[in-house]
């Protein structure tokens, strides 16, 4: 359907914009393997981050994979449900066997005080996410892991640019992973980036992304190719350069839907955690059973309208045929996740999205819930 209403797409710049860094990147014949526009994003990532260390992938999967194997992880790793597959499947790869704990009712992370009860010999980090850019309990996850010697590397996938008491929620943890996928808040087409703390695991991370060179003749470990080529970092070059208009045009969106949907029973909208931002990556609701219909009757009436909303994350990872003969997948092991992942529904949200548009959302929404609609 050529008019379906995606829940979010890339921000594209003015064509015109980006053909001066195809011409330089023609007239240079350095497609990949480190080029001037690759090595100038890294630089300028950091900068707009506030971070030190950072290392460009061709995509976020590929960057979790290998920021395991830097990190020699094995065993068991505690993680979260509630999250896209390739969370899990990056531990899968390297294998490692995940451990799923319940998420927290409210911001939808991994669920801290859960954690230590899940703690076995086996056990050697843990892996939460910052769902929908929301950060998590940072501070008593990081008390978990030095008090039981644990490593711990953030999936920040969706959390590009977002701060927790004025730090960047990028510098917790031994490592984050962020992702530049099309769908992300920054994106590179494809793409991801590890972040890391010192420039020694900075090389190690380099090197494990390039087949593990480290010269022409000498291989150091069995890495993989995860490089960014020049087209994608140029690309990214050009979005830092429209950061604050993509911020403000999905604040507008993200404020809409507040104003309209704020009040209305059995829906439950995001919330922001004291001393944090939001990068309204995601605008999920929950659609609980004080409200009139179903969660999948709402999502099914708002794609008979075209509008794509998306079950996410629905079902857990928990849930697929690959992870289910877990000992810790057990819809009794989390319910609150099962709960939620039955419940919520994430509305488009990106900065092309017309107010006409959102307020068709808003009426689909409102006439389920039996309401008027919305007065723009």
């Amino acid at each position: 359907m050529d008019n379906l209403i995606p829940v979010t797409q890339p921000y594209m710049p003015p064509l015109e914009e980006f053909v001066p860094y195809l011409e330089a990147i023609w007239d240079s014949k350095t497609v990949t393997n480190g080029g001037r526009f690759h090595a100038q994003l890294e630089r300028e990532l950091c900068a707009y981050l506030g971070v030190e260390f950072l290392s460009l992938f061709s995509n976020g999967t590929l960057a979790l994979i290998t920021a395991l194997q830097a990190m020699k992880i094995t065993g068991e790793v505690i993680t979260t449900p509630f999250s896209f597959v390739a969370t899990t499947h990056a531990l899968h790869w390297n294998g490692i066997r995940p451990v799923f704990v319940d998420i927290d009712p409210v911001t939808m992370n991994i669920d801290a005080k859960k954690i230590e009860a899940a703690i076995t010999p086996q056990t050697t980090a843990i892996l939460p996410v910052h769902v929908y850019g929301s950060p998590c309990e940072v501070e008593e996850i990081e008390r978990i892991a030095d008090t039981y010697g644990l490593r711990v590397l953030y999936d920040a996938a969706h959390a590009f640019g977002v701060r927790k008491n004025a730090r960047s929620v990028l510098e917790f943890g031994d490592m984050s992973v962020l992702s530049f996928h099309g769908t992300k808040v920054f994106n590179t087409f494809e793409g991801g980036a590890i972040i890391c703390r010192d420039a020694k695991t900075k090389r190690r991370v380099d090197q494990l992304k390039n087949f593990g060179f480290v010269d022409e003749v000498t291989v150091v470990a069995p890495g993989i190719n995860g490089k960014m080529n020049e087209v994608q970092a140029a690309f990214g070059l050009l979005q830092l350069q429209h950061m604050e208009k993509i911020h403000t045009e999905r604040a507008r969106v993200d404020e809409r839907y507040r104003a309209a949907l704020g009040n209305v029973g059995g829906l439950r909208l995001p919330v922001t955690p004291d001393g944090c931002t939001r990068n309204h990556s995601y605008f999920p609701v929950r659609i609980t059973r004080d409200f009139p219909i179903t969660r999948d009757a709402l999502y099914e009436r708002l794609r008979a309208h075209n509008i794509a909303a998306r079950r996410y994350f629905y079902p857990l990872i928990s849930e697929f045929p690959t992870y289910r003969g877990l000992p810790s997948a057990t819809r009794s092991n989390l319910p609150v996740a099962s709960e939620i992942s039955q419940q919520v529904l994430c509305l488009p949200i990106y900065p092309a999205l017309t107010p006409n548009v959102q307020d068709r959302i808003i009426d689909i929404i409102l006439a389920a819930a039996g309401l008027q609609q919305y007065a723009s």
